[in-house]
């Protein structure tokens, strides 16, 4: 299941950008974060895909989600320009950023490619 992550949430599951100028991944699991606003046509077309994609990589993978709208301190941290953008973290490395509602096949190789995670 996605999560509604919160700025404080986010501090604590992902990664700490007041403590941290490096980047630092907090989390036990690699991550997908989901930049969206609910007034988003293409935001609301991928949200059932990665509720979808939160169920068939339960344990491998979370999946959250930030309302840039309500979170405006962290889309800003992130430079968001454009929703939908997704943030895919991986244990180790680097984070990507990709913009755009992609194809659940596209999120799937992302998925498999930077977070190294399988079904």
């Amino acid at each position: 299941m996605t999560e509604l992550l919160s700025k404080q949430a986010f501090l604590e599951k992902v990664f700490n950008f007041e403590k941290n100028k490096e980047w630092k991944f907090e989390g036990d699991l690699p991550c997908i974060i989901d930049f969206y606003a609910d007034w988003c046509g293409p935001c609301k077309a991928v949200a059932p895909v990665l509720e979808e994609l939160s169920n068939e990589y339960e344990g491998k993978i979370n999946i959250f989600k930030v309302d840039t709208e309500v979170e405006q301190e962290l889309a800003a941290a992130f430079g968001i320009r454009s929703i939908p953008s997704m943030l895919f973290v991986p244990k180790e490395g680097e984070p990507q950023m990709s913009q755009g509602a992609l194809p659940k096949h596209q999120l799937e190789q992302i998925i498999g490619d930077v977070l190294k995670a399988s079904k």
